[in-house]
């Protein structure tokens, strides 16, 4: 699976920096290293939608506060 986290200036604004290092964390408190590349981009053209975060090419809106929320229901029931 492959997550990536928008840090253009919108989504940079909007608290990238929080979710990225949110989902580091989430990452290796769930032992997913090997399940899961996290990568970070520059703008993905989606500015109004930001914090843009896309799995497997889904584009997702996240925010510093729905981060966790949104894994375990995006990345951990997929995985799992």
């Amino acid at each position: 699976m492959k997550l990536t986290v928008c840090l253009g200036s919108s989504c940079h604004v909007r608290g990238s920096h929080q979710v990225l290092e949110t989902i580091q964390r989430l990452i290796q408190e769930n032992n997913l290293e090997d399940k899961i590349t996290l990568a970070a981009s520059f703008c993905t053209g989606n500015c109004e939608k930001g914090v843009c975060v896309t799995i497997d090419g889904t584009l997702f809106t996240f925010t510093p506060e729905t981060t966790e929320e949104l894994f375990r229901k995006e990345v951990l029931a997929k995985l799992n």
